[in-house]
């Protein structure tokens, strides 16, 4: 057991922090962890031989005793199900195998985020490697739209595609899968909440299909994909396939599958869980050309995290989809050329910096439109501007949403339609009020999920939707203006250490639903402060302790937090910081670091 210090546990709110330099009041992430009351911790420590530390958080999370060992290490087989408990899954893997006996032509359709593009990779990749030919498409966002369309679907059947499959999208396409399903099969690989009960007439497996009990609707289009894959080749086994073949290694693909996970922000919890944490291992192996190459050039030091993956390569093949030329994400991760791999990671990595500048000029405006419908009482913010980028609205709307605290819509106005994507905050379904406002008619299109959704509708309906999302969202309006911030514990600045950044690492790989635990470091100065980074919006700072002992802290994005004032005061007041301590490699060596998310005067 570990002699690393026990967190101090003060009375709520965590440090008497009401409002911190951002607006913030500091809350325990569980009302278990301010009760001071450590002997159900101590017990799972010592029950478990990990560390109090461990303990506590995990007791806060909510982690039984009994599921603490395959939490801390999460195994695919504790978690994989039988993929038949997802419906239309056996007749799906039917045709997919009788594709690959029968040496089919097949098409696939995917979508231009993360999620689309790695579930387009593995079906393409596999069903070659199973001796189909394979031919792909990635809609332009601006000229094609969200969803199947059917130049691009008659183009892959002119590619001699004798079977369609549509991945991370294709649920609210009824009416085209319908017409086109009369010239040859289609199936379609989903995640996405339908509208309704009616479904496309061709075979539909997404666990979000209001006739399907699988429960596991929490996964990604790319996992629906991989579940298809190992009962299309359980199929194939069954049938003496691999006796005359050579099978696939499935398992090796699940860096794709961790990807598409930790970047369309599904929740880390049960097989998702599963599925990063061995996708993480395989990615660290480095065997797929396109993301280590990917990863070098964006400067990523450690591939394989779950931040490298949400914060350095995932923006950047989404960049692909959002400004640019869609499919370049997926032709880099099938590349096997390194010549081919640098040039298309080198683009990316181009296009991403594009979006940011595109991403900024629009941040301004937006945010300038919010202050104005938050002093009005909207409950939701529907914000639309006539030059903003369509590409980059999603982005903007979470940015917005993270200053507010509010469900954000943000849209893009050409040729009197506004097209857009929305963000919402934990409790209020987004995506219900807009597939709402889509059937009283007031959206052209509209579908998504809790937290997500995309729409479009005409320019002169705008204010009729935001009534809409006013009284659907109501509720928002009784939100603080900044959202609580959830501390998982507190130290002293003497007892931040590299051992104990090693224990918190123990818990990823962290992402929605396990967030990476927030510690509060009390009573310390920020003794040096410099800004860094290519435009200077990184702030670096020297915390000091009491004791005289110090710390490296960062403060990323650092022009859009208030609480940045109170670190680069000269007058050095004694403050309450709150972020991830975390322990990195550079040039050989551990190096101790505190991403600091806020800070608080006493």
């Amino acid at each position: 057991m570990s002699d690393a210090p026990s967190f101090l546990v003060p009375p709520e709110p965590v440090l008497s922090v009401h409002s911190s330099g951002s607006g913030r009041s500091w809350i325990w992430r569980d009302e278990k962890l301010a009760t001071g009351d450590g002997r159900v911790a101590l017990a799972m420590a010592q029950r478990a031989g990990i560390p109090e530390l461990l303990a506590r958080i995990l007791h806060g999370r909510g982690v039984d005793p009994s599921q603490v060992a395959a939490f801390l290490d999460p195994r695919l087989r504790d978690w994989l199900p039988d993929p038949s408990c997802l419906h239309s899954m056996d007749e799906t893997a039917a045709r997919l195998a009788q594709a690959v006996r029968c040496g089919e032509t097949v098409g696939v359709f995917g979508d231009y985020d993360v999620d689309g593009a790695c579930g387009t990779t593995l079906l393409t990749e596999t069903l070659r490697e199973l001796g189909c030919a394979v031919h792909f498409h990635i809609p332009d966002r601006q000229k094609e739209g969200y969803g199947p369309n059917a130049p691009a679907l008659e183009g892959l059947r002119a590619k001699g595609a004798t079977l369609l499959v549509c991945v991370d999208c294709g649920t609210a396409a009824v009416a085209l899968l319908d017409a086109l399903r009369v010239e040859g099969d289609i199936i379609v690989l989903d995640h996405h909440k339908p509208d309704g009960a009616i479904l496309p007439s061709c075979l539909v497996v997404n666990p979000n299909r209001l006739d399907c009990g699988s429960g596991l609707g929490h996964l990604c289009a790319t996992s629906v994909a991989f579940l298809t894959l190992i009962a299309t080749c359980r199929a194939l086994r069954l049938s003496g396939w691999f006796e005359t073949h050579e099978e696939p290694a499935l398992l090796g693909k699940l860096d794709l599958v961790a990807l598409a996970t930790i970047c369309d922000v599904m929740p880390l919890r049960d097989l998702n869980r599963a599925f990063v944490a061995q996708g993480l291992r395989v990615m660290g192996r480095g065997e797929r050309l396109g993301l280590s190459t990917l990863a070098s050039v964006a400067g990523v030091k450690e591939t394989a995290s779950a931040m490298a993956c949400g914060f350095g390569i995932g923006p950047r093949i989404n960049a692909g989809g959002r400004i640019a030329q869609a499919e370049l994400g997926v032709k880099l991760l099938l590349s096997e050329d390194a010549f081919e791999a640098r040039a298309l990671a080198e683009k990316l990595d181009e296009i991403n910096r594009q979006r940011q500048t595109v991403e900024a000029d629009i941040l301004t405006e937006a945010y300038h439109q919010a202050e104005s419908q938050l002093e009005a009482g909207h409950a939701a913010l529907f914000l639309h501007g006539e030059s903003w980028h369509p590409g980059v609205v999603g982005i903007v709307a979470s940015r917005v949403r993270e200053r507010c605290n509010r469900p954000t819509l943000i849209g893009a106005l050409q040729d009197g339609v506004i097209k857009g994507s929305a963000r919402s905050v934990p409790g209020l379904d987004i995506g219900a009020a807009v597939i709402a406002a889509c059937q009283s008619g007031l959206l052209l299109t509209g579908g998504g999920h809790a937290m997500a959704a995309g729409f479009s509708l005409p320019a002169e309906k705008a204010g009729a939707f935001h009534a809409h999302l006013d009284q659907a969202l109501a509720e928002a309006r009784h939100r603080p203006r900044h959202d609580a911030l959830s501390i998982d514990g507190v130290l002293a600045l003497r007892g931040a250490t590299t051992e104990i950044a090693a224990q918190l690492t123990r818990l990823g790989p962290f992402g929605a639903g396990h967030e990476e635990p927030v510690i509060a470091i009390s009573r310390v100065r920020a003794v040096k402060s410099e800004r860094i980074g290519r435009d200077g919006n990184t702030l670096r700072v020297i915390l000091q302790g009491e004791d005289g002992g110090r710390l490296r802290g960062l403060v990323f994005r650092a022009a859009d937090k208030t609480f940045a004032e109170l670190l680069e005061d000269r007058a050095m007041p004694v403050l309450h910081v709150a972020g991830q301590l975390r322990c990195e490699q550079w040039q050989g060596q551990d190096m101790l670091s505190f991403f600091i998310l806020d800070a608080a005067t006493i």
